[in-house]
């Protein structure tokens, strides 16, 4: 790919990944309120929740981070090869 297109699918990237976060931080927050019937899900220093339970929260909310960034991403990469003819990771 051209350094063009590289540096033209940099916003697009970015823009991305603030979508994919704030997305995935919205159906993490409802998993966990249908999961643990908790409004939020537990945080590594609040003491009142043990650390496996720390620890399953922390494991779901990874998965579905890493999974809708990819999503976001594939469909942002699909996009940008549509519209330019370059695919932006090779």
């Amino acid at each position: 790919m051209s350094k063009m297109a590289k540096v033209a699918y940099k916003p697009i990237g970015l823009g991305g990944s603030i979508i994919a976060a704030s997305a995935a931080s919205a159906v993490f927050k409802q998993i966990w309120r249908r999961v643990a019937h908790e409004e939020d899900a537990p945080s590594a220093l609040q003491s009142e929740y043990s650390l496996q339970k720390v620890l399953i929260a922390a494991a779901i909310q990874g998965l579905i981070f890493a999974v809708v960034k990819a999503l976001v991403e594939r469909t942002g990469a699909q996009v940008f090869q549509k519209l330019t003819g370059a695919w932006p990771g090779s």
